[in-house]
């Protein structure tokens, strides 16, 4: 459960805005570690994707799970009385909800129809430099140098995985891969902006809630023309998806953002890849080939690296 609303942050970040050392180094540890529960929820995302596409609508699972995830976030909101969004949250709220709640499900559920889970959960490395470059643009943070050569060192070991992994070519899937990974790097950025004053809870809480109400009638016609009811195991991915990757994960993800620094936390996604494709051996008996772990081990040298380097925040 998401903590009390006296205990989120109520004003601009300290460790975005030049504060002392030890005050900025346990926050961003901390956002370091919401980061990390946060891509470890959002990891079986693709593969409950494809379980789900296989018997639904692609169309069905990308907005069904956003309008099943929007009636706990509007029960919280109540229950809460929660304040709204002031008119520079509103902005951010709403570009959210166009980029994770509506964007990113849609584009790489579409893509699930022709590649597999894993090819796509590599290409979706490339979000964490995607969400720097929306930070850069529109959050105020200003990443160093140094910060992006190590972000485009991530990004090209996870591409080069990618392509190993499709024999060298890109799949027919790839194009709405990359198109997720745009919109899933603006509502990122957007969503975690508006964390750090309204709380990562309420952001996408309030991204579900406005959004219900465009993507009821669309889901309701969708599912009326369902040909046939789905298994026990559609149901329980579709569930996954509604109330873990669209609700809870956004929680952890969003007060990591916002603690630890969009750019940096940002780079912890890098590891989403690797770890879909240990959830896929685990659950499905796959084999990881030890290019694999070494693959990954190397992404992990270059988030410590890319966590040393500087950047600098928005004052506010």
């Amino acid at each position: 459960m998401p903590p009390p609303a006296s205990s989120l942050p109520v004003g601009p970040d300290t460790s975005f805005t030049g504060s002392p050392a030890a005050t900025q180094t346990p926050r961003r540890w901390e956002g370091y570690g919401y980061g990390l529960l946060g891509v470890l929820i959002f990891s079986l995302t693709l593969p409950m994707s494809r379980i789900a596409v296989a018997e639904l609508h692609p169309l069905l699972v990308g907005l069904g799970r956003a309008l099943a995830a929007a009636v706990p976030a509007i029960l919280m909101l109540w229950l809460t009385r929660s304040r709204r969004p002031t008119r520079k949250e509103w902005r951010a709220v709403i570009l959210a909800a166009l980029g994770v709640v509506l964007g990113w499900p849609l584009a790489s559920t579409l893509a699930m129809r022709t590649v597999p889970s894993a090819h796509g959960a590599v290409i979706n490395g490339l979000l964490p430099l995607c969400t720097a470059a929306f930070a850069a643009l529109g959050t105020g943070e200003r990443p160093s140098g140094r910060f992006w050569l190590w972000a485009v060192a991530g990004a090209a070991l996870v591409v080069g995985f990618a392509l190993r992994e499709g024999g060298g070519t890109p799949q027919p899937g790839d194009l709405w891969l990359l198109l997720a990974v745009l919109l899933g790097g603006m509502g990122y950025a957007q969503g975690a902006q508006a964390a750090r004053t309204l709380g990562g809870w309420r952001t996408i809480c309030w991204a579900l809630a406005i959004s219900a109400p465009f993507i009821a009638a669309p889901v309701g016609w969708l599912a009326w023309q369902a040909p046939a009811a789905p298994s026990p195991l559609a149901w329980l991915a579709l569930g996954y998806l509604s109330f873990f990757s669209m609700f809870i994960g956004f929680f952890a993800w969003y007060r990591g953002l916002a603690q630890g620094g969009i750019a940096k936390v940002g780079q912890v996604q890098l590891l989403q890849p690797f770890l879909t494709v240990v959830a896929a051996a685990l659950l499905f008996q796959e084999t990881v080939p030890p290019s694999t772990l070494i693959c990954a081990l190397a992404v992990i040298a270059v988030i410590a690296a890319g966590r040393r380097a500087a950047v600098r925040g928005a004052r506010p």
